[in-house]
């Protein structure tokens, strides 16, 4: 769930922080069971079931199956544009704001960049990667991201087609990162190559957008 739920500089009420507590809850109970038995060998209402909750509860938090393995991305669908509207205030340009940001998670390991080799990040990838109805769906969430960029960046013609070229070299920035662990190289061994892919895309991103 995004963090534009609560008030910006604003702690969140307690009905929020038990809708969020809910909200990850059931998807960490999908998860659970998607990655033991398979995304499509699971029903919506044995979810629900794992979960303590109805399945009208269910769909109110998550309208199709599909996003209950997704709510992870759903989290950083509009990470991009608050690191540009953050760089803004600060008078840093959008395209230094995300490259500093992304050597950020990358020395985090955050698994958003691809760089994790975490068993269980690992396997909840492979999941992802593996099951063709979360991909066509992750499709919904990266549409929502490059609308969202395309916003913080102006919102003209000129915003859509950065904001699309942005979200796709972010995108394959992290597929590359995780499909190299997925071959047996660690987080540690990956980082300098991430790092230099990360220069080496953002200065091309530089040459052809001008932002």
């Amino acid at each position: 769930m995004s963090e534009s739920g609560a008030a910006a500089g604003q702690a969140p009420g307690l009905r929020e922080l038990k809708k969020r507590r809910t909200y990850a809850a059931i998807s960490e109970a999908a998860i659970g069971l998607f990655l033991e038995r398979g995304f499509d060998a699971v029903s919506v209402a044995e979810v629900a079931a794992a979960a303590e909750v109805s399945k009208p509860t269910l769909f109110r938090y998550f309208p199709a199956k599909e996003d209950l393995a997704l709510h992870r991305f759903a989290d950083h669908e509009d990470e991009s544009a608050r690191v540009v509207t953050a760089g803004g205030r600060a008078g840093v340009g959008a395209l230094d704001a995300l490259e500093r940001h992304l050597r950020e998670r990358l020395a985090a390991r955050d698994p958003i960049t691809g760089l994790c080799d975490d068993p269980r990040v690992l396997a909840y990838q492979r999941l992802l990667y593996g099951t063709p109805s979360l991909v066509a769906r992750l499709f919904v969430y990266t549409r929502r991201s490059e609308a969202a960029l395309s916003d913080a960046l102006g919102g003209d013609l000129r915003a859509q087609l950065a904001a699309g070229q942005i979200v796709v070299v972010l995108r394959t920035l992290a597929e590359r990162n995780w499909r190299r662990i997925e071959e047996g190289e660690s987080a540690d061994e990956v980082e300098a190559a991430a790092v230099a892919a990360a220069e080496l895309a953002f200065g091309q991103l530089r040459g052809g957008l001008g932002l």
